[in-house]
Parts: C-alpha cells; sequence; structure tokens
C-alpha cells in the first residue's frame, strides 16, 4: 500500500489560497504599522516569487529573471502613490472617457551598485525616464556611510524621485542618499524609496527621520541579525544579481 502522509511542503493549495488565511504555512511580511510604508498585498505570486530569490539553490540566471518579475511589481505600485489629475480622452469611436493623467516629471535614481538592478523595470514602465545614480560606501575609519559619487539630473528639485536600493538593512545608505536629494532641492514628500526586502528595524527609523517620504517594499522581513544582515533575507543581492 502506498504512503498516504503528504508532505505539508508540496502539498497543492489551489487557486484560493490566500496568506491570511493559512499562517503560518506561508511566511508573510511583519506589519509595521506606519502611514508612510507601503507593503505589496502578499499574495501568492509575490511570496512564490519571493521563495525563488531567497532559495540558495536557485541559479544566477533565474535570480535576476525572478528578482525582475518582483522589481516590476515594486515599480507599477510607486507609480500608483504619484499625483494624478483628471484627463478627458475621445475613443476611436468618438465616444469620451473621463481618466486620469499623471502630473509631473519623474526620475528614478539608483543606489549603486545593487540598485542599478532596479532600473531597467522603471525603464519598462515608464518610456525615456531618466535616472542618476548615487554612490554610498562604508567608510573603513568611521565605519559610517560616506557618498563617494552622484550624478543626478539637472532639474531634480522639479521632479517626483523613485529611489531604488533593493535591500534595506539600517537604511544607512538610504538615509545618506535622501540627505543628498533633499540638499538639491527635491522635497521630502516627492521621493518614493521602492526596495524588495527591508527590516523593520530600517523601516521605523527610516520613517521616523522621514515622515513625508513614502516606502514602497515588497517584504519585512523578521529583522537583523549580529552582523546586521536582513534574516532571513536573501544575501548578497548585488552578488547574487552581478556576479554569482
Amino acid at each position: 500500500m502506498a504512503d498516504k502522509t503528504q508532505d505539508t511542503h508540496t502539498t497543492p493549495v489551489g487557486p484560493s489560497y490566500r496568506t491570511h488565511q493559512q499562517k503560518p504555512s506561508a511566511t508573510v511580511s511583519v506589519d509595521v504599522k506606519l502611514d508612510n510604508v507601503h507593503v505589496l498585498s502578499q499574495t501568492p505570486q509575490l511570496i512564490a516569487l519571493l521563495s525563488k530569490i531567497r532559495s540558495k539553490e536557485t541559479e544566477r540566471a533565474d535570480f535576476i529573471f525572478y528578482s525582475n518579475r518582483i522589481i516590476r511589481l515594486l515599480v507599477e505600485e510607486g507609480l500608483n502613490h504619484l499625483p494624478v489629475i483628471e484627463h478627458t480622452v475621445t475613443t476611436p469611436i468618438g465616444r469620451n472617457y473621463n481618466g486620469l493623467m499623471f502630473q509631473g516629471k519623474i526620475c528614478g535614481v539608483s543606489i549603486m551598485r545593487a540598485g542599478e538592478a532596479m532600473e531597467q523595470g522603471l525603464r519598462d514602465c515608464c518610456r525615456s525616464v531618466r535616472i542618476g545614480k548615487i554612490l554610498i560606501q562604508r567608510d573603513e575609519e568611521t565605519a559610517q556611510p560616506k557618498l563617494f559619487y552622484d550624478k543626478l539630473p539637472e532639474d531634480i528639485a522639479d521632479r517626483w524621485v523613485l529611489l531604488l536600493d533593493p535591500m534595506f538593512a539600517t537604511g544607512g545608505s538610504a538615509t545618506m542618499a535622501v540627505q543628498v536629494l533633499k540638499a538639491r532641492g527635491v522635497p521630502e514628500e516627492h521621493i518614493l524609496f521602492l526596495n524588495l526586502i527591508a527590516s523593520p528595524e530600517g523601516v521605523k527609523n527610516f520613517s521616523a527621520k522621514f515622515p513625508r517620504l513614502r516606502v514602497v517594499t515588497a517584504f519585512i522581513d523578521e529583522g537583523l541579525d549580529e552582523k546586521n544582515y536582513i534574516v532571513p533575507g536573501l544575501g548578497d543581492f548585488g552578488d547574487r544579481f552581478y556576479t554569482i
């Protein structure tokens, strides 16, 4: 007689599966209850994609593919937080459609090097979008983040900025990046910070420092370990995307 014992890790759950009904069979994002932090809906699709990029068995080509899927979801959601105005168009059959259009100009700013992996997802959604770059690295003498390089659009103060960095641990680099943007005249409320995985500590500290800025993330993990690595995390995103 065949063994009828089912492995819970391979038990099919079907299209009606919802994480909020079946905790803890799937790990879902920590709820930080902050008004300026938006976490993507914890759908079966998103959790499946996150499972692929978290796995140490996932090879580089697949890691890139599934990361790009999540990045596209993040960008699409980020665009929902930009201002719109009413706009009426005429359809090919001569009827009016009362719709919306985006108000104002946007640009992307990637925190190098991992943030550059998110640039294509933004380009896929926004044609001819301008993208700037900021390089922030750890100062070996002070152990603090230090600005090494930035190249930003000249009119960035007049744009809404989508700040891109896939991993949000302590928030040191992101904090300095926002300070650079504000020094260039970008209003805090015109910055949206997009990332794949965040820590509760980083999100809470960042939100307190910049209450008018909005964070859009795919997932908030359990926390940080003694080395300030996000856990359970996914390892070094930049290494896995570009080299491994």
